[in-house]
């Protein structure tokens, strides 16, 4: 009789009870992944990945252990639940305050994340016929630099969980992602050189490619990084001008800014010695961040987004995150452990990267909530002041205060259009100035693709960051030599 993985998991759960667990909690977790790259159209390699296992964590007299294996039998199970119960029994006895997991109302369900063109609808030959023709359509574009370098590449995966445990949780998944990504330099010797990394990724098949557009995009990206080369004067810092931000660093701005120092775990201080700290204290709820356009959401539910689930893993229901709201700090990202330390209920942010890795407190699609307005009314009535389309270069501080971006594509508007491109402003400010200078956002919401890094040992999980374009009031710019 073959021995199924919903068979595994259960019996881990199982056997946890027995050995006297107070909570036990088993995840089958399976990643398959490909992907090709190339330089200058150039096949540079293919590579395969695959990992299986199982994860267990219990609880025992307020301690929480956690081990996982591969090797998935009845031995390598009870092999690892062991390892699990000893590491939780021995810490209980050094426990100042007991792990409790808040009381939830956990699923009971399968679901899968949609591909309306498989990842079989394109051969290994077409996808490297694609990375090449994005190749020719770049180095085509320049007309007096040149594309001195593009590495692109092409990726699938697939990531299948089963969650259990014994609150009664139940919960199937299967989530394919595909991603393209590109570093692309463009030179000029007499100006210097650009350069430019761009990702992005999402839940579904291989019709992503039609909405990306990339071989459209790429070329008229080109263009415009030579212009900058040939053109771009130096942006206004003499005085305080208004500054429309585009969405791509706006994404980035609330993902750093906003969701992880959101995160409960790193407000408590779990991740001071990893990832830093976080300017948010645990009694911040209510206080102002910002303007009343500062409303920053993280959804989970998004479908086709990268970071997309319906259940976290530990079996909660995923729903839409208010994490700044009006202005107004909301709430934190939590797991059931955190909850339960602040008196709430889970949000269903635990996430772990495969089945080695623990789930811990992450984010998901992290965005600002867009406005009303169009592009051209953000911009009609700025006097003086530039739009800060992309980025470059950015860099926050541990606790997540301090923050520069150095913009890419960047131009000077003057009574309210846009003029000639201006060369590397800079946006530094705190995150209480940014949204508390946020005056209006257009309704143009687009989103951008990463992997979040976490924890120790290291996570990195799929996300998607995004927003409107912004406009903020009286910012003094800097300029990048």
């Amino acid at each position: 009789m073959t021995w199924e993985k919903e068979d595994i998991v259960a019996y881990a759960v199982d056997k946890g009870q027995e050995l006297g667990a107070d909570y036990v909690e088993a995840r089958y977790h399976r990643r398959r992944s490909t992907s090709l790259a190339t330089r200058n159209g150039e096949l540079l390699g293919f590579e395969s990945s695959f990992e299986e296992g199982v994860a267990v964590r219990v609880l025992v007299d307020g301690a929480l252990g956690f081990a996982a294996t591969e090797i998935l039998t009845r031995e390598g199970v009870e092999a690892a639940l062991e390892r699990a119960y000893r590491q939780a029994r021995s810490h209980s006895r050094l426990m100042r305050e007991k792990i409790v997991f808040s009381d939830e109302r956990l699923g009971v369900a399968s679901y899968a994340a949609l591909q309306k063109k498989g990842f079989d609808s394109l051969s290994e030959e077409d996808k490297i016929s694609y990375l090449r023709d994005l190749w020719e359509r770049a180095r085509g574009a320049t007309s007096t630099a040149r594309v001195a370098t593009l590495m692109s590449f092409l990726a699938e995966s697939v990531e299948e969980k089963i969650v259990v445990n014994s609150d009664g949780a139940y919960v199937k998944s299967l989530v394919p992602r595909l991603s393209l990504g590109y570093n692309v330099v463009v030179a000029l010797p007499s100006k210097g050189t650009i350069q430019k990394w761009f990702s992005r990724a999402a839940s579904g098949g291989y019709e992503w490619l039609d909405a990306w557009r990339v071989h459209e995009r790429l070329p008229e990206d080109v263009k415009t990084y030579e212009k900058i080369l040939l053109e771009a004067s130096k942006p206004p810092t003499d005085r305080p001008v208004d500054v429309v931000v585009g969405s791509e660093i706006v994404g980035l701005v609330v993902h750093e800014s906003c969701g992880h120092p959101s995160e409960a775990d790193r407000i408590l201080g779990r991740e001071a010695a990893q990832a830093g700290k976080s300017f948010i204290k645990p009694d911040m709820v209510g206080q102002r961040i910002g303007s009343e356009y500062a409303t920053v959401i993280d959804d989970p539910t998004i479908p086709g987004s990268n970071g997309f689930y319906l259940y976290d893993d530990e079996g909660v229901p995923a729903r839409p995150r208010f994490l700044y709201k009006e202005g107004l700090i909301n709430e934190f990202l939590h797991n059931r452990w955190t909850a339960a330390v602040f008196g709430t209920h889970s949000n269903a942010a635990a996430r772990s990267m495969n089945y080695g890795s623990e789930p811990i407190v992450r984010m998901a699609n992290t965005y600002l909530k867009p406005g009303d307005m169009s592009f051209d009314e953000l911009v009609e009535d700025v006097k003086l002041g530039v739009y800060i389309k992309s980025y470059m270069e950015w860099n926050i501080d541990d606790e997540r205060w301090s923050q520069r971006y150095g913009g890419l594509e960047a131009y000077l508007i003057e009574n309210g259009e846009l003029k000639g491109l201006v060369k590397n402003p800079v946006l530094e400010v705190t995150t209480k100035t940014f949204y508390s200078s946020l005056d209006a956002a257009d309704k143009n919401l687009e989103f951008y693709a990463g992997t979040c890094g976490k924890g120790e040992p290291m996570q990195g999980v799929p996300v998607w960051f995004g927003g409107p374009n912004v406009r903020l009031r009286g910012i003094t710019l800097r300029v990048r030599e």
